[in-house]
């Protein structure tokens, strides 16, 4: 936990004899900045977040009540204590204090024996709250490097000399989330390709994504037919699912010796093709419910013989629910529309290109769900026998 004589204290106040005093009682403790109105208040914080924040209310320019709510407003600084100390005594200036946000309400004149125990106690909380979100993001940074660890990276060595091209990308909302794909060789002439996406962020959807992509993995291998392989994936995920949760999944498996796919899916998306010459199209709609909630998904599932330069595009709805900061999604539309304009000379092209338009799109906004895409093209001429 950090050293609280290593804490920053601001002190805001326009009257020289309040600094003065303050500066006095607190200087052999902690390190001291000061402001005397509250528009350089917030330049001080921008510049250098200090630990607290002890803050006058009547200021010239923008009062004490402004600067805290605006404190609170931003995200890097919600979490910095703010005592007030102030002349006005009265409980509704008091309650007025709290409602903007403040931590402790200290009226003058002030006791500089109070004024340093209520900092030590403010400070003394603000670090062990500091110390507990560190080891917290620590955690949340571990269990991302596991996560990641858990979906296949090196999909070239998976996918040399079959005849396909396979790409993919996750990005967690969070640190970690509920997105997943795999890439999976069970046999000379058969590849599995699947993507899901978990009900729900966060290490939660974390838990459950890691034991969707173990039974996928055991599943693909004991069943040739995606809908199989769902259908027994959803009776194992619902037998012991206490929480209730879900995962939609798309599972396609490539007759590599016959160029030929066979997809079925459990409450996902339908995959877009793209094929030469052709409008990108949405192919292979669900036709079993989400998987894990219950026993017996009757699923089935669909081929299609693939041309050369045929690309499947699995995506989680992260990519067509992207909100931009007006709050409009970049939708289905925009995502064939885009797919037509750029549909990829290679796989990888195909998922960097849509992930930079979904970004794009976003612009600032706060991503709100996990974006996963997994894109596959026939190519039978890299195919080696």
């Amino acid at each position: 936990m950090k050293d609280l004589s290593e804490s920053r204290v601001l002190v805001v106040d326009d009257a020289e004899a309040n600094i003065d005093v303050l500066v006095q009682t607190l200087r052999d403790e902690y390190r001291l900045s000061v402001a005397i109105d509250g528009e350089s208040a917030l330049r001080s914080i921008k510049k250098n977040p200090p630990d607290i924040v002890l803050l006058d209310i009547v200021m010239p320019g923008l009062d004490g009540y402004e600067v805290c709510r605006r404190i609170r407003a931003t995200e890097a600084w919600r979490d910095i204590p703010v005592m007030f100390l102030s002349s006005l005594e009265d409980a509704r200036d008091k309650a007025h204090g709290f409602e903007a946000g403040g931590n402790d309400y200290v009226t003058k004149p002030f006791a500089p024996l109070e004024v340093r125990a209520r900092v030590r106690s403010l400070l003394r909380s603000k670090a062990y709250s500091d110390a507990v979100r560190e080891a917290h993001a620590r955690d949340l940074r571990i269990a991302h490097e596991i996560q990641m660890g858990i979906l296949p990276t090196d999909l070239s060595t998976r996918t040399r000399g079959t005849g396909l091209d396979v790409a993919a990308v996750v990005e967690p909302a969070r640190q970690v989330g509920g997105d997943l794909y795999e890439v999976l060789r069970t046999a000379d002439d058969r590849l599995v390709v699947a993507l899901g996406d978990v009900s729900g962020k966060g290490i939660p959807a974390a838990l459950f994504m890691a034991v969707t992509v173990t039974l996928l993995r055991t599943m693909a291998r004991q069943h040739d037919d995606p809908a199989e392989i769902l259908s027994a994936l959803n009776d194992e995920l619902a037998e012991q699912n206490p929480r209730g949760m879900f995962v939609t999944l798309q599972c396609a498996v490539f007759d590599l010796g016959r160029g030929r796919v066979t997809v079925a899916g459990a409450g996902h998306d339908p995959a877009v093709v793209l094929s030469s010459g052709h409008a990108p199209r949405r192919q292979f709609p669900s036709a079993g419910r989400v998987a894990g909630l219950m026993g017996g998904n009757e699923i089935t599932s669909e081929s299609l013989d693939l041309s050369p330069g045929d690309t499947l595009l699995f995506f989680s709805d992260g990519v067509t629910e992207a909100f931009d900061e007006a709050e409009e999604l970049f939708g289905e539309e925009r995502l064939l529309s885009h797919l037509a304009d750029q549909p990829g000379a290679t796989a990888s092209e195909t998922v960097l290109s849509l992930l930079s338009a979904v970004r794009a799109h976003a612009g600032h906004a706060k991503q709100s769900d996990d974006i996963s895409i997994v894109a596959s093209r026939w190519d039978p001429s890299l195919r080696q026998l």
